[in-house]
């Protein structure tokens, strides 16, 4: 059972996408400990409901694939009685790790549909009641990988890319209505999802996953992946910055210096 801590989030209610494990369930537990409702969204019911269990029972569990229209409109009216006032649009996939020119056409279309698409979804569908309101935040989760070479990722890269640049435009948009619109650019994350990347890096140029490792972390100014942890605080400091809107918070670990 979370233990709330007292705050400015308390009582409002927030819808995390792909809050069934990795940096979803991570910004959905700690989103519940400053008293925010949460609202678990993913396509795995068991895995959700687990992270509810952690929570409490003030949490809430719905299955939608974010990148279908109509499963994203049934879940928006399913929801009508939740006044959504922030919405994290976590959920995304890696897609392949291989040349661009062993990269399937439907390969690519799936990252973009998952990691693109289900972030317009989920914003067309959660914007209008935040317009009405006249209140709202949004957080896209990004990657340090859309700003910087990732041999290998093409699709991904690029699809972490098109995601800050609805981002920016979204938010001058909205954010007259008073609606903050943002990117959270994370990376490398600790966790299975890299180790698996790692694996498979390491395959490729016959090289242990640990020299793969070091070389990954050797282009960052802290010399190592940064955590789950870190990007929900990051998520959770966001949320209490008024006046951010427009920007993308870059959680790297200095990969990217500008």
């Amino acid at each position: 059972m979370t233990t709330v801590m007292e705050g400015p989030l308390v009582g409002r209610t927030g819808l995390v996408t792909g809050a069934g494990n990795g940096l979803g369930r991570a910004i959905a537990l700690l989103l519940s400990r400053y008293g925010v409702r949460v609202l678990l969204v993913g396509r795995d019911e068991a895995k959700l409901e687990a992270v509810k269990a952690e929570i409490g029972p003030s949490a809430r569990v719905e299955t939608c694939d974010t990148s279908s229209p109509s499963a994203v409109e049934e879940l928006r009216n399913t929801l009508a009685d939740e006044d959504v006032s922030i919405l994290v649009n976590n959920a995304g996939v890696p897609g392949p790790v291989a040349d661009l020119t062993q990269v399937t056409a439907e390969e690519w279309d799936y990252v973009f549909a998952v990691n693109v698409r289900g972030v317009y979804l989920m914003c067309r569908a959660f914007l209008p009641a935040m317009i009405e309101r006249a209140a709202g935040d949004i957080i896209n989760v990004a990657s340090v990988s859309g700003k910087r070479p990732l041999a290998r990722r093409t699709p991904y890269a690029a699809s972490k890319m098109a995601v800050i640049g609805l981002t920016t435009t979204l938010a001058h948009e909205v954010g007259a209505y008073g609606i903050a619109v943002n990117t959270l650019s994370p990376g490398p994350v600790a966790g299975p999802r890299m180790e698996r990347i790692l694996a498979l890096d390491a395959g490729r140029r016959g090289t242990s996953v640990a020299d793969a490792e070091s070389d990954f972390v050797s282009r960052s100014a802290i010399k190592r992946m940064v955590t789950e942890a870190e990007v929900a605080q990051a998520a959770l400091a966001m949320l209490h910055m008024p006046g951010l809107c427009g920007a993308d918070v870059d959680l790297s670990g200095g990969m990217v210096a500008r």
